[in-house]
Formats: C-alpha cells, sequence, structure tokens
C-alpha cells in the first residue's frame, strides 16, 4: 500500500485535472449532481449527459478524458457504449456505474474494457481513487518489434498530438535537430514542445522525463 501511495504522488498530479474533462452519464440527476460537485471539487472540468444521445454529441466536440457511464441509460444499454468508445481506440478509461451488484454485467462490462465497476450506493473517496489510480497509469511504456518503445498516452489530453510525437522520438533518443526533421519542424519548435511535455508531466529536466516514462 505504501508503494502504490507514493507511485500515486508521483505520477498523478490534481493541477492538471484543470485540464482534464470527465463526462458523466446517467438517466439519474440527483447521481449526476452528486459526481458532479464530487469532481468539480477534485478540480476537473465536468460534462453530464442523461443519455447516450449527450455522451456522443459530447466525444464530437471534444473527447473526454475520463467517462463515467451507467450500465443501463434510461432504456439504452450502458455497455453497448462501452463497446463502441473501445472500438474508437481513443484510450478514454471508462468506469461503469452498477445500480446494484451484478456478476454478469460487471464480467461483461470487464471484458469489454471497463477500467473499473463503481457501485451505487458511491462510496466517494473510493471512486476518486480508483480515477486518480488510472490516470496515474496513463503514460504507459510498450516495446515494439524494432526495438524502439512505443508510448501510448491516454486520457491527457494535455498532451497536445504533436507533443505525443515529440515524447516518442525523445524517448526514441532522437535529437531535437532529428526530431525536427522527421516532423518537418524547426529544432527549436521541438524545444518548445518538449517543454511543455515536461511541464505537464512534471518532469524537471530531460533524464526526469526519462525516468517518468521508463518507470511508469
Amino acid at each position: 500500500m505504501r508503494r502504490r501511495a507514493m507511485g500515486e504522488e508521483l505520477y498523478y498530479r490534481s493541477y492538471l485535472n484543470r485540464d482534464r474533462l470527465l463526462h458523466i452519464v446517467d438517466a439519474d440527476a440527483r447521481s449526476c449532481e452528486r459526481l458532479n460537485m464530487l469532481f468539480r471539487l477534485e478540480g476537473f472540468q465536468t460534462a453530464i449527459s442523461f443519455d447516450l444521445a449527450g455522451l456522443y454529441a459530447g466525444f464530437d466536440r471534444r473527447r473526454p478524458d475520463v467517462v463515467l457511464l451507467n450500465m443501463q441509460v434510461g432504456e439504452e444499454s450502458g455497455l453497448e457504449a462501452l463497446k463502441q468508445i473501445k472500438a474508437m481506440r481513443t484510450g478514454t478509461p471508462v468506469f461503469m456505474i452498477a445500480e446494484s451488484p451484478q456478476v454478469a454485467l460487471v464480467v461483461e462490462a470487464m471484458r469489454a474494457g471497463a477500467a473499473d465497476i463503481i457501485n451505487k450506493p458511491f462510496d466517494e473517496e473510493g471512486v476518486l481513487r480508483a480515477v486518480r489510480e488510472e490516470l496515474r497509469r496513463d503514460i504507459h511504456m510498450g516495446v515494439v518489434a524494432s526495438g524502439r518503445r512505443s508510448i501510448e498516452v491516454r486520457g491527457f489530453s494535455q498532451l497536445t498530438p504533436r507533443e505525443r510525437e515529440v515524447l516518442q522520438l525523445i524517448t526514441n533518443g532522437q535529437s531535437n535537430k532529428e526530431a525536427g526533421r522527421q516532423l518537418g519542424i524547426s529544432p527549436r519548435t521541438i524545444e518548445v514542445h518538449r517543454a511543455r511535455v515536461m511541464e505537464k508531466l512534471g518532469a524537471r529536466n530531460t533524464a526526469d522525463l526519462m525516468r517518468i516514462v521508463l518507470t511508469s
């Protein structure tokens, strides 16, 4: 438990929540308002939808960093929405809200890619802890066949697509000049992007950035 807490302190940075959007989808207005208040106090931007049409419209405007989705939204299946979100391959973590313990639905949701199950009545600290833990793991290093490391950045909307590309190239050991040549931009622009990535991920220098990525 102590080790986990240290990891959370190292990688979960609450001040970044001001750039994170959390979308709550539930036909129950009281539940939505309770969760909305909880995550607003945590610093998140929030959106609320009482049906799946609102969720999909929200994705068109801006991809959320986290979704809290009821298993059943009115007459519509939250599980089907979960599958559609996962099919988009955006990396958005989806937490499913369960009205009551239903083992079959929980198993199906986890198999479909749910980050976790949130049971009613809500344990507010437990809900916050689950979301924090998921965001703590947002940067994940993998190894591709070429031997280079592949970075998957999930849920960090504050990292632009260009910043993700720069982070990938830096981790692969490319200089500013080499990265700039590959992306068709100047080395100075690469340096600016790298500085922004380091600020958003809480890295003090390039070595610290590598440590954060490599130990994730």
